[in-house]
């Protein structure tokens, strides 16, 4: 609530030099009468018209109160805004070959990569953002959405044993991955398309090869941002031996090569991934690079509403008015 005249509400100190007075000099025109000894009244009660006589100068103070928030014009105002976003559609290409569950980043590389995914997607609420997922096969986990809850729903249910339970192929087909999410882009009318492909391997599978599918994706005014993880020599990978869990080094066999041309042609960026800090570092940086435009408008419109007040001013004072010459009515 907003106030027209704001400077009105400086009459409400004089409600303090009213009390004072009230205080000092109620009892000099209140009628006293001289008594020899007043213990024959030392147990008689007082009447509800003795215990109700402070609530007149209240009623008083209340009205004026009241009058003068009357005087100083509340007002509300309703707004609304009307958004022009010029948003940036993106598609996340994460690597889901059995390779991801290396433990060189923690806890292992897949984890880490959805829980990274996860951060950048909450932080762009006003994007369309899409998910594939690859191996030796690729496809749609989620089409470009706004609805960012069902997308990190179905971000946090990507596995690694889509491939080791035989629902699609092991491998890594890095072409058929960025193809994939470069189709999803292809229709859209954005400024921006981004495609963010994260992989740990080099492509040893599918019909399209990573720079052919570049090529289309340059061709389509798409930036792809390729990330590879992986430390630079080995990586303990755990493998099922009888009932237990015994780990082995894994070779890391990261084609950064490629996938530095696959951002060089499409006006994009290539980074490496070695821990989970440093992937996270990445997203922020690709983050920072590619940011929303939104334009805002403003609109407000500003009503009186000093109506509730006035009427609540006027039964106060009128109240007061009843009880001090009805109810407490003083014959001299």
């Amino acid at each position: 609530m907003e106030f027209a005249n704001k400077e009105c509400l400086f009459l409400l100190l004089l409600i303090v030099p009213y009390i004072v007075w009230y205080l000092m000099y109620r009892k000099k025109s209140e009628p006293t009468m001289r008594m020899s000894d007043t213990f024959a009244f030392r147990y008689v009660s007082v009447s509800w018209k003795v215990r109700l006589m402070p609530v007149v100068p209240l009623l008083r103070i209340v009205a004026f109160v009241l009058l003068v928030i009357v005087l100083a014009r509340p007002q509300t105002s309703n707004s609304w805004k009307d958004k022009w976003i010029d948003g940036i559609d993106i598609m996340l290409a994460m690597d889901v070959s059995t390779s991801m569950l290396a433990e060189d980043l923690k806890p292992n590389r897949i984890e880490a990569a959805k829980q990274v995914a996860a951060e950048f997607i909450a932080g762009r609420p006003n994007d369309n953002i899409g998910l594939t997922i690859f191996a030796g096969e690729a496809f749609t986990q989620c089409p470009m959405t706004v609805d960012h809850a069902s997308l990190l729903n179905l971000l946090q249910n990507v596995r690694t044993d889509i491939a080791a339970r035989g629902l699609i192929q092991d491998g890594t087909a890095i072409g058929m991955g960025l193809a994939n999410a470069v189709s999803r882009l292809k229709d859209s009318k954005s400024k921006s398309k981004v495609v963010i492909l994260l992989t740990d391997g080099s492509n040893n599978m599918g019909d399209i090869s990573p720079l052919t599918a570049a090529d289309i994706a340059n061709s389509m005014g798409i930036r792809v941002y390729t990330v590879a993880v992986g430390t630079d020599k080995s990586a303990p990978y755990p493998m099922q031996v009888g009932g237990s869990i015994q780990y082995v080094n894994m070779p890391v066999e990261v084609d950064t090569k490629t996938l530095g041309e696959i951002a060089s042609a499409t006006n994009g960026d290539f980074y490496r991934a070695t821990n989970t800090a440093e992937l996270k570092r990445i997203y922020k940086e690709i983050d920072k690079l590619e940011k929303s435009k939104l334009n805002v408008k403003k609109y407000s419109k500003k009503y009186d509403v000093y109506q509730p007040f006035a009427i609540a001013a006027a039964v106060a004072l009128l109240l007061e008015i009843l009880l001090r010459v009805v109810v407490f009515r003083r014959i001299p």
